[in-house]
């Protein structure tokens, strides 16, 4: 059995992992080509399409991991059949991150062998209903409508706006002010730099990758934006939200808007994971998710 032959992900592949994606119902909010695009340099993303299946491998400090093959459940077994080959060949142990229950119940059950797997807490993803992301309507998310109806008394004169390729010379001077911010909190994290640099990429080239944008505009300067895309048939993925946090309510304000100007037609936003951070997953379940997609994973036993 051939190894597989991986090669690094481009601006270029979006075509081709599009039509993977969109071939079926995933939930995972990895399972899409900006998120991978956008994190492809530090987590060294690649991929292989070899006979209608798409393989993809990650690495981390010095391990690479498979990712959930995209293929038809009833080639799932031939799937990691060439993937135990190929890891075996490397000398390496076939590991899995990030897959999706039914993939993970398939690994359960896997006839060849033994896999042991995890659930993956700290990168579950958090899944709200649109509507009440919108309306913030009832008791549980008093406290949102009580910030939101805030920026609206304080500041009237704020304007939400779509980000069009006009707009995002503002935007990065907002980033900018954010990352600055946020580097001299956390001066020994990797990866504000990783997504500010990601998020640079994106709007240098932003009618390639038809993102989905908003923005709030407040006497001049923008002081929050977000983007995001349609993850499957009812699902919008978030991938980014930025506001200046020294302003009340920008954040609610910005999260209300946009899925009220772009998304009031789909049922759920996927607002991705907290990975593990206590501030945001305290900020993630503050707005009740309707439900968390699990993610799991799971290493080769023999």
């Amino acid at each position: 059995m051939m190894i597989i032959k991986f090669t690094e992900l481009t601006k270029k592949d979006k075509p081709l992992l599009d039509k993977y994606y969109r071939a079926a119902y995933y939930e995972n909010s990895h399972f899409n080509f900006t998120n991978l695009f956008m994190w492809r340099k530090p987590y060294n993303v690649q991929y292989c399409e070899d006979e209608d299946i798409l393989y993809m491998t990650c690495s981390w400090e010095g391990q690479v991991f498979a990712m959930q093959p995209l293929c038809e459940p009833e080639r799932w077994d031939q799937a990691v059949q060439r993937l135990q080959a190929h890891f075996a060949e490397a000398g390496q142990v076939l590991s899995f991150t990030g897959i999706e229950k039914s993939f993970a119940q398939f690994l359960e059950a896997y006839p060849a062998g033994k896999f042991s797997l995890e659930e993956d807490r700290d990168n579950f993803d958090y899944v709200y209903l649109a509507d009440k992301l919108i309306t913030l309507a009832g008791r549980k998310l008093h406290s949102k409508k009580n910030h939101l109806n805030a920026f609206r008394k304080l500041y009237p004169q704020a304007e939400y706006l779509s980000i069009t390729p006009e707009l995002l010379p503002a935007c990065r001077e907002e980033l900018e002010k954010w990352y600055d911010a946020h580097i001299e909190a956390m001066p020994d994290s990797p990866f504000i730099k990783w997504e500010r640099d990601a998020i640079l990429e994106l709007f240098a080239d932003w009618d390639y990758f038809k993102l989905q944008g908003g923005a709030l505009r407040l006497d001049g300067r923008i002081i929050a934006f977000t983007f995001g895309e349609q993850l499957n048939t009812d699902t919008v993925v978030v991938h980014v939200e930025k506001a200046d946090p020294n302003i009340r309510g920008a954040y609610p304000a910005i999260n209300q808007s946009f899925v009220a100007n772009c998304w009031a037609g789909m049922t759920y936003i996927n607002r991705e994971e907290d990975m593990g951070e206590p501030g945001l997953r305290k900020a993630k379940e503050s707005y009740k998710p309707e439900k968390m997609i699990a993610k799991y994973n799971a290493v080769w036993q023999g």
